[in-house]
């Protein structure tokens, strides 16, 4: 746009505020209000030609499938390719949940995403003590291989692609994947999904770690590496924002923290002698669809720029595959209200709205019910049906990147990544994204987050249809429509694995947890010795002992 151009916009808008606007300003509510984004980004009464300033077209957005890829990570994005439409599920015992995904598949859905219970997270089996009462509640149980073979009995990994929502113990469940894999005859080389893998915002935010930060980092670079050798196509990171965003991040510290997790990673991968296009192209992404929908999809379309910048200039990478941030997506389970909970059909849609035009690689909606309970196969199909609406029905599909040349969202795009660059040169000060996490600092500023959130809902600043406005005193969810948990579940799954115990060979257990104990001594890449000890049906519990026992646990230090 030219210099004269910009002045007959500019003497045209002033025009307009004195005149149209200034006839309706005194009663709006305009004058009230200050108008902010979730992440206290200021919003502009109007957006015209003349924001953003400073915009360039071939720099800032070029075309889908090019640097700086603002514009989706491929050339045809949906025109090609739907995004791959997930559903996270997992309860109970590995029965349950081969039951729900065969039911999922039936009904459309192409990927799995699998969902552990907490004992499995934390590496304990469901017959530990300190399991009690959790086994199957918030995903299904995994003791040992037997439980995988069963959650993906009659489900062809050839012809499905499964994430795995696993960290801590990712090592020792993707072995036991690949071996499931194995036994249906599958080579590894066909294998597609993804391990979560993201050990770091376990420490900033979700807790279900195990083991200090550096072995903790080692046995992440551990799947890194294995899986470029020996499963081309498995994503074997996916570096995580939701989490932070759920802990009370706002938008721009979830995307800055979540890059500083990458670079972190992607700086001790090459340590470890890794060259950078060997293992990032096959890094992935995961952040969180909040409330603003023009603030969430801003986001996705910084995130992409920002990464490729950083992967061109910082890591100076050469492979263009390695710029891609590839992205899942998935409803934050925050945003779900139980009062009035069929609303939350309204805001999951929203959530696939922003992750459709967000232009992510894969989608996960939640379903209505979660806020109280895991979801029935009623509100999972309608979550599944939620993302097919959309994607065939809408249109939305038509065309890349539907909201490039807004002047709001192009504004919004850029001033996400003036802020998220501005943590980045912060954590970089520090002496980097370990060193802020074990001097408080994220947490602190995640926590402060948090409040500020918490205080605006609190005054009804921020409105919550159905929380703190538009209230009813009748919930209108009847108890036979949800989900309800059988607590037999744990009895039947701890007389499972005592039976395998039984029958298993005790001295090949052994002897294979005997060869792990020598491979971390040698500091080797501890997947071959994993994978031969969850062949043998050694157990997560066991395999994770043999661990604690070399490396300890890690215990959280209190921020004061």
């Amino acid at each position: 746009m030219g210099g004269e151009e910009k002045v007959k916009i500019g003497d045209a808008m002033e025009d307009w505020e004195r005149t149209t606007l200034k006839r309706v300003l005194d009663r709006s509510r305009e004058t009230q209000e200050v108008f902010t984004t979730e992440s206290g980004i200021p919003v502009k009464r109007l957006y015209t030609p003349l924001d953003p300033e400073g915009a360039d077209y071939n720099r800032d957005l070029s075309f889908p499938g090019e640097y700086p890829y603002t514009r989706g990570v491929y050339p045809t994005m949906y025109r090609g390719r739907l995004w791959t439409m997930r559903q996270y599920a997992g309860f109970g015992t590995a029965e349950d949940t081969n039951e729900r995904f065969r039911y999922l598949l039936e009904h459309g859905m192409p990927g799995l995403s699998v969902a552990f219970d907490l004992p499995t997270q934390l590496g304990y089996d469901s017959d530990d003590p300190l399991a009690e009462g959790a086994v199957g509640r918030v995903g299904v149980a995994v003791d040992t291989l037997a439980d995988m073979e069963i959650i993906f009995k009659d489900i062809p990994l050839d012809r499905v692609s499964t994430s795995m929502t696993i960290n801590a113990p990712a090592t020792i469940l993707l072995a036991m994947y690949i071996a499931v894999g194995e036994g249906q005859g599958i080579p590894r080389e066909k294998l597609t999904g993804t391990t979560q893998n993201d050990i770091l915002k376990d420490f900033i935010a979700r807790g279900t770690y195990i083991f200090p930060p550096e072995p903790s980092i080692k046995l992440v670079l551990d799947i890194v590496e294995y899986c470029f050798e020996h499963v081309p196509r498995w994503n074997t990171l996916s570096i995580t924002g939701y989490h932070i965003r759920e802990a009370g991040a706002n938008a721009v510290q979830e995307l800055a923290f979540t890059l500083a997790n990458a670079i972190t990673y992607i700086e001790k991968a090459r340590e470890r002698g890794l060259e950078v296009d060997d293992f990032a192209p096959r890094l992935s992404y995961s952040l969180g669809c909040h409330r603003d929908l023009f603030e969430e999809v801003a986001k996705y379309r910084a995130a992409r720029r920002l990464f490729a910048k950083i992967m061109k200039k910082r890591f100076r990478a050469s492979n263009p595959k390695s710029y891609l941030f590839r992205t899942y997506s998935g409803s934050c389970g925050s945003t779900l209200v139980t009062q009035q909970p069929l609303n939350n059909i309204v805001r999951v849609t929203m959530h696939a709205l922003m992750g459709i035009l967000g232009g992510h690689q894969a989608i996960h909606t939640s379903c209505w019910d979660e806020g109280y309970a895991i979801p029935t196969e009623d509100s999972a199909r309608l979550a599944l049906r939620t993302q097919q609406i959309l994607g065939y029905e809408s249109g939305l599909c038509n065309t890349i990147d539907p909201l490039a040349g807004s002047y709001y969202v192009e504004s919004l795009t850029s001033e996400i990544e003036k802020r998220a660059s501005a943590y980045l040169k912060k954590i970089d000060d520090m002496g980097g994204m370990l060193e802020a996490i074990q001097n408080g600092y994220v947490v602190r500023e995640i926590q402060e987050s948090a409040v500020q959130y918490q205080k605006q809902v609190d005054s009804g600043e921020k409105v919550i249809v159905g929380l703190n406005k538009f209230v009813m005193e009748e919930e209108d969810v009847e108890e036979q429509d949800i989900f309800a948990f059988d607590p037999e579940k744990e009895r039947v799954q701890k007389e499972k694995l005592a039976a395998i115990k039984a029958k298993r060979n005790h001295r090949e257990v052994g002897s294979s947890l005997e060869e792990l104990g020598k491979a971390i001594d040698k500091d080797e890449n501890l997947m071959p010795a994993i994978m031969k000890a969850v062949k043998c049906y050694a157990t997560i519990g066991e395999i994770c002992t043999v661990m604690r026992e070399k490396w300890g646990e890690f215990k959280a230090p209190t921020y004061i």
